[in-house]
C-alpha cells in the first residue's frame, strides 16, 4: 500500500512539472513543497477548478451603467397609473440593455459554491485564488511569477458582514427615498465596486437576509459579477427550517443554475487541528473553578498577565455600531477590552455589535464562559457569531472557560420546527433590517405583529430561525476556529 501511494504521489508530482498550471495551482505546490501544507487530492481538484475560473476572467465583461431613466421616485407625487407606467418603463429598458450587453460581450463566467465540513481547506483555497486577482494599477502580486495576473476589482468578505452592509445601505436609502426600491441601486453599487466578490461562511439563518438574497443576487449577476462562496452547507441545505422558506428555494435553484456547485464533503480531516501553531494557548479550562481557588488565582493572573496595564481611573468607552446603536466597554486600555460572558452574550448583541469590538480592540478578554447546552442555545449563537467576528478580523479572543475546549459545546437534539406558511414577512419602511444586528417585523395571519431579533423574540430560541444541524455546523466550526487562534501567532499584534 506504501509503495502505490508513493507512485501515485509521484504521478501527481510529474504531472505538476509536465503540464502547464495556473497562478492557483502553482502557489498551492509552492506551499506543499515548503512543507506548509500537507498535499490533499481535494485541493489540489479545486485549485484547478480555481484556475479555470481564473482564465475565464479574462473575457469578464465590463459592468453594465445604470442610465437615470425614469424611477418610481421620480413620480413619488404623481398618480398611480404613472407610477406603475414608469416602473414598466423602466423594466422594459433594463431588459433591452441585458439583452444587448449579453449579445455584445457574452456571458460573463460561472461563479463557484464550495461546501464541506470545517477544516478541510474551502477558504484557504479561496484566499489563494483571490490572492491571484489583482486589482487595477495594484503592483503588489508576484512581478517574477510567470503566470499572469488578472486585473478586476474584488472583495473578500464574510457573509454576516456582507449582508449588514447591504441592510445599513437599504436604511441609508429609504431615509432618502421612502417609497424607492433600493435593491437596484445596491446591487449597481456593489457590482461598481467588485466585480469579483469572495464570499467566507455563506450562511442563511436570517429571515430578512433570506427574503432578499434571490433578487440581490439576480441583479448582481447580471451585472457580470462573478460570486464565488465557501459554506459549510450545500445550496439544497440552506436556511432548513427557517421561516417562510418556501419563498427561500427559488433562490437555491437559481443557485445552481447559475454558479458551479462543488462538494467537499468526503473530506473530513480538520487541518486546523492539525497545523496549529504550537505554544501558549489562549484559553483556560478547570471544571472545579469554583472550588479550586489556587486554580482560579492562576487562570485570574494569566488574564491579568494578557490584559496588561489596568484599568484603574479608565472611563467606560461608547462603541459606535450602525444607526445609531452602541457597545459599553466598562473594563479596557487602549488595546484590549475585558468582558464577562453575561455582557456580550446574555445581551441581545449581534454580528454588527461584535464586529465594531474587534474593529475597535486587538485583544479582547471573556471570562466565565459555561458549558453551552440545549438550556443556552440563544447564548451559544452569539457566542459562535462573536468567534466568528474575531476570527475574520484576526482579533485575539482571551477566554476563561469552566470546562475544556472539546466539552464547550454540549451535543443537544434541538427540536426545530418550520413556520413556513404561517407568517408574513413585513420589510418595513426602513427598509430590511437584518436580525443579525436589529430587528425584522412579522405579521401573523391574524394581523398581530412580532418583532424578531439577532436573538429571536422574548422567550423564543433562535433554534426556530435554523435547523440543528445548522447548528451543529457553527458549533464544530466554532471550536475548530478556537483551536486555530490559541496558537501564539495568532493576532493583529
Amino acid at each position: 500500500m506504501k509503495t502505490v501511494m508513493k507512485n501515485m504521489t509521484a504521478q501527481h508530482r510529474v504531472a505538476w512539472r509536465s503540464f502547464p498550471t495556473g497562478p492557483v495551482t502553482a502557489a498551492y505546490k509552492r506551499m506543499v513543497d515548503a512543507g506548509e501544507v500537507r498535499r490533499d487530492d481535494a485541493q489540489v481538484a479545486l485549485a484547478a477548478k480555481f484556475d479555470a475560473l481564473h482564465g475565464s476572467l479574462t473575457s469578464l465583461p465590463p459592468v453594465p451603467v445604470r442610465s437615470d431613466e425614469p424611477t418610481e421616485c421620480s413620480f413619488k407625487n404623481s398618480s398611480p397609473l404613472l407610477r406603475l407606467l414608469a416602473r414598466s418603463l423602466a423594466h422594459a429598458q433594463s431588459s433591452l440593455r441585458k439583452k444587448f450587453h449579453l449579445w455584445s460581450f457574452g456571458p460573463p463566467p460561472r461563479g463557484i459554491y464550495i461546501h464541506g465540513p470545517v477544516g478541510v481547506g474551502k477558504s484557504f483555497l479561496m484566499d489563494l485564488f483571490y490572492a491571484s486577482v489583482s486589482v487595477p494599477d495594484d503592483n503588489s502580486c508576484c512581478t517574477n511569477d510567470s503566470h499572469k495576473h488578472i486585473n478586476i476589482t474584488k472583495r473578500r468578505v464574510h457573509f454576516h458582514e456582507f449582508m449588514l452592509d447591504v441592510h445599513h445601505r437599504i436604511f441609508a436609502y429609504k431615509q432618502e427615498y421612502p417609497r424607492g426600491d433600493a435593491i437596484p441601486i445596491i446591487a449597481q453599487q456593489l457590482a461598481q465596486e467588485a466585480q469579483l466578490l469572495c464570499f467566507d461562511e455563506f450562511q442563511v439563518t436570517d429571515v430578512a437576509d433570506a427574503m432578499i438574497l434571490k433578487r440581490l443576487f439576480s441583479l448582481l449577476l447580471d451585472l457580470n459579477v462573478v460570486v464565488v462562496a465557501t459554506s459549510n452547507r450545500s445550496p439544497d441545505a440552506l436556511y432548513e427550517g427557517g421561516i417562510n422558506r418556501s419563498l427561500f428555494l427559488p433562490f437555491i435553484d437559481m443557485l445552481k443554475h447559475t454558479i458551479d456547485i462543488i462538494s467537499m464533503e468526503d473530506s473530513s480531516k480538520d487541518y486546523r487541528l492539525e497545523n496549529r501553531a504550537d505554544g501558549q494557548s489562549y484559553f483556560w479550562s478547570n471544571k472545579k473553578v469554583h472550588s479550586d481557588n489556587n486554580s482560579k488565582n492562576n487562570m485570574q493572573a494569566q488574564l491579568e498577565k494578557i490584559f496588561g496595564s489596568t484599568a484603574s481611573g479608565t472611563e467606560a468607552e461608547i462603541i459606535p455600531v450602525l444607526f445609531g446603536r452602541t457597545v459599553q466597554v466598562t473594563r479596557l486600555n487602549d488595546r484590549c477590552a475585558w468582558f464577562d460572558f453575561s455582557e456580550l452574550c446574555y445581551q441581545p448583541l449581534g454580528a454588527a455589535d461584535y464586529i465594531s469590538l474587534c474593529r475597535r480592540f486587538p485583544v479582547i478578554i471573556m471570562e466565565r464562559v459555561p458549558q453551552l447546552d440545549a438550556n443556552h442555545l440563544n447564548e451559544a449563537r452569539r457566542f459562535v457569531t462573536l468567534i466568528d467576528a474575531c476570527y475574520e478580523s484576526r482579533t485575539r479572543l482571551v477566554l476563561a472557560a469552566q470546562v475544556p475546549l472539546d466539552e464547550l459545546f454540549v451535543d443537544f437534539e434541538a427540536q426545530v420546527e418550520s413556520s413556513d406558511g404561517d407568517e408574513e414577512l413585513i420589510v418595513n419602511e426602513k427598509g430590511g433590517n437584518s436580525s443579525s444586528f436589529a430587528t425584522t417585523m412579522i405579521r401573523t395571519k391574524e394581523g398581530e405583529y412580532y418583532e424578531w431579533s439577532a436573538t429571536g423574540r422574548i422567550g423564543v430560541s433562535l433554534a426556530q430561525l435554523s435547523s440543528a444541524n445548522d447548528l451543529a455546523f457553527s458549533f464544530r466550526r466554532a471550536a475548530s476556529r478556537l483551536v486555530e487562534m490559541g496558537g501564539n501567532k495568532w493576532g493583529r499584534q
